[in-house]
């Protein structure tokens, strides 16, 4: 039988190696914003490179502690230290409540990085506009995207606060680990302002701000013959359609066009609102 106090010995032993290498990392970071200046100039996001990171986690990962801990741990890490780099808040939209807000931000952001609440969509959107490297939340449900969901009846498109250049977009969708049980499991879109560098974004998943003159059942399964999906939708009263589409990344703004309109949709206006890595499922 093993000793007791050896194994506790060999606990403290792996805790303090682990707070070691996380104050070697630390020292990483302070090189590595000597190198990019990021601390000075903007954004220290990228996309990509965090998706990727916690593909690895959960492709790894084994043994009996839970992957909701290993991934918390992970999001904390990467959060704190990216905002070391260069200091940012999360505003989030809580015009549905705040509490699954709240566990989303803290869950995938930690507690060292403020979190700032709103009451709409659009004041997330102009909160990071107005920011020099902020992120925004807000929650989004793609089963009442069939019919124009609550506050679209009012008109409210939010995604077109998307449009433009220079305008926030998307760049994640989150949780990036789906499974079911998620503790932090509310559908959530990440904004940012236009990353300093566009090969940080992640592509897999293209966002579409569309307005057009109907939307019908064969425009509906135009999309899904391109793989891609309603995100919202939106319809104000004695106007055109409005809808937010998500597409894969390999879908051009001419195959795009094309199907809506061979589908009667009419289409009148076309924009890119952002991008997101494709979620993992577990």
């Amino acid at each position: 039988m093993e000793d007791l106090a050896a194994l506790r010995a060999e606990i403290d032993r792996i805790d303090a190696e682990m707070h070691a290498l996380l104050i070697q990392r630390g020292g990483i970071i302070d090189r590595l914003i000597a190198v990019k200046g990021t601390s000075a100039s903007g954004s220290a996001f990228r996309p990509g490179r965090e998706a990727a990171m916690m593909r690895r986690v959960a492709e790894r990962h084994r043994g009996l502690l839970p992957l909701d801990t290993v991934e918390g741990i992970w999001r904390v890490i990467i959060a704190t230290f990216t905002y070391v780099q260069a200091p940012f808040s999360v505003h989030a939209d809580i015009s549905a409540g705040d509490p699954a807000m709240r566990d989303s931000a803290r869950f995938h952001f930690g507690f060292t990085v403020p979190y700032r609440p709103h009451p709409t969509c659009a004041a997330v959107i102009e909160a990071v506009a107005a920011s020099r490297g902020d992120l925004g939340i807000f929650r989004f449900d793609p089963r009442a995207a069939q019919v124009p969901a609550k506050g679209a009846a009012k008109g409210e498109a939010w995604w077109e606060g998307l449009i433009g250049a220079g305008r926030p977009k998307v760049i994640a969708r989150l949780p990036f680990i789906e499974r079911p049980a998620h503790p932090a499991g509310t559908p959530v879109f990440v904004v940012a302002k236009p990353l300093d560098d566009p090969a940080a974004a992640q592509r897999d998943w293209v966002l579409w701000a569309v307005r057009c003159g109907a939307w019908t059942e064969e425009a509906e399964r135009a999309v899904q013959g391109l793989y891609g999906e309603v995100v919202a939708r939106a319809k104000p009263k004695g106007e055109v359609e409005r809808l937010l589409l998500a597409v894969p990344g390999g879908v051009g703004t001419r195959q795009l066009a094309e199907a809506l309109d061979g589908a009667g949709a009419a289409v009148s206006s076309l924009d890119e609102t952002g991008s997101h890595a494709a979620r993992f499922r577990v």
